[in-house]
């Protein structure tokens, strides 16, 4: 199902990249001029499109048990590389994948371990399942933002 977005919705999409566990739809409606009834049924049009898939928590894995995350960029057969997706999805510790639209480096697993060694049994899962690991980096930090649906016209006032 496409649908157009129009100002309203990109509005209720950026404050719920924002908070969506605080921001009420009576919040996001005062934001974008409209009743918090509309902002709830602009928010079950977007999920039944596909636009939002859902809402998920951003971890800071260095605070939990699982200290250790790895991005890890690897390649795979072009045609194999959505159903490597998920399967590199299914090994312990993978958080997330991401396939890449290139030849090389087309696939970008996310890793979080609390050990070298739990780092190590999944890239050998990795591997045994088809996937060529070419680079393993230890993230540091991550930074979010929401999507600006404002556009650059604002930020330049």
């Amino acid at each position: 199902m496409d649908i157009e977005l129009d100002e309203v919705d990109r509005g209720i999409l950026h404050l719920l990249q924002q908070d969506a566990r605080h921001n009420t739809a009576t919040d996001i409606a005062a934001e974008v001029d409209v009743t918090a009834n509309t902002v709830r049924n602009r928010i079950s049009r977007l999920e039944d499109a596909g636009i939002i898939k859902g809402y998920v928590p951003v971890i800071d894995y260095e605070r939990t048990d699982k200290s250790m995350h790895m991005v890890i960029q690897c390649t795979v057969p072009i045609h194999e590389r959505g159903e490597l997706a998920a399967t590199a999805l299914a090994v312990d510790g993978v958080v997330a994948v991401r396939e890449v639209m290139t030849g090389h480096r087309n696939l970008r697993i996310d890793l979080v371990a609390d050990d070298t060694d739990e780092i190590t049994a999944a890239v050998s899962r990795l591997q045994r399942q088809g996937i060529e690991v070419d680079e393993q980096e230890l993230l540091k930090a991550e930074y979010l933002q929401p999507f600006d649906h404002f556009g650059a016209s604002a930020a330049d006032e």
